[in-house]
């Protein structure tokens, strides 16, 4: 059998009863390591499975998905994800490629930030299409992002941003030379991210992102418990301002607040504001939604 297991948002108790109990069953056991991380180091994911773990990087699990589904007709191997297994297209292609080759398999599910955001008070069925991120360069400032943030907002609904991480990277130098050299690890705040999708809007003018008067919530470790997940909302002027400090520690996420909106979700999420007053006055004035 070949298992696909979501690993759930923060540490290694996140796993469901059923997705333990495949782990133990197997024999070679791989965690993916770029699309998403966890909160905690992968010996401690050994200690409490009690198994060793072979980390799977973008190479191994985009080029070499054979070596990973070796054999997983004869015995049991599976592939850890963290959030829930099909937060990624990669992990659906791999499910299709055990498939072509005739391999059992089973997909075991968990939380993922796709239904966790609702911790921000905003209530999942007024989500719209989820969209992602990257880390502008100089020469590259991919906008299609905008496209369907727009088409979300002509419906009135949130859009969930997921902010770039850059886990084993290359610089372009290096992958042009073939040189195995890997950048530090990055992740981008939420300041960055404010100020490409302002640079976006001001390129594309659709009217969409107003920094003074669009409302929107930061999340960061969602999950986490006490002293590590953290929610802040307010306009995306006073996100962009803060430090990033006061969004804690990555990884990050942001939501921008659709006007199809309902009292509920306002009052909820006024108590992780930057500042009430303003919070209120916008979502009165500008998404016409009182709180009195």
């Amino acid at each position: 059998m070949f298992y696909l297991i979501g690993l759930g948002l923060c540490d290694e108790k996140d796993i469901t009863v059923r997705g333990l109990e495949a782990v133990k069953s197997c024999t070679r056991i791989y965690l993916e390591a770029y699309t998403s991380i966890l909160m905690i180091q992968k010996e401690k994911l050994e200690a409490f499975y009690g198994k060793e773990l072979i980390l799977a990087d973008r190479d191994m699990v985009e080029t070499e998905s054979d070596e990973i589904l070796r054999d997983a007709d004869k015995e049991n191997v599976a592939l850890l994800v963290v959030g829930d297994p099909f937060g990624a297209t990669t992990h659906t292609d791999i499910v299709l490629r055990a498939r072509s080759l005739k391999i059992p398999t089973r997909v075991i599910h968990n939380a993922s930030i796709m239904n966790a955001i609702g911790a921000c008070g905003l209530q999942l069925y007024n989500f719209g299409q989820t969209v992602s991120l990257v880390f502008f360069t100089d020469t590259w400032k991919p906008d299609s992002f905008y496209d369907r943030i727009k088409e979300n907002a002509d419906l009135g609904m949130h859009t969930l941003v997921l902010l770039d991480i850059k886990v084993k990277e290359q610089s372009e130098e290096n992958l042009a030379r073939g040189r195995k050299i890997y950048e530090p690890p990055r992740y981008m705040s939420i300041p960055q991210a404010v100020s490409q999708l302002s640079e976006i809007e001001e390129l594309r003018n659709g009217g969409i992102l107003t920094p003074a008067k669009t409302l929107a919530i930061a999340v960061s470790r969602v999950g986490g418990g006490e002293g590590q997940e953290r929610i802040v909302s307010g306009t995306l002027e006073e996100l962009g301002s803060q430090d990033p400090s006061v969004f804690g520690e990555p990884l990050h996420s942001l939501v921008i607040v659709g006007k199809r909106i309902h009292h509920l979700e306002i009052e909820y999420a006024e108590s992780f504001s930057v500042d009430r007053e303003t919070w209120r006055n916008v979502a009165r004035d500008v998404y016409g939604c009182s709180l009195e």
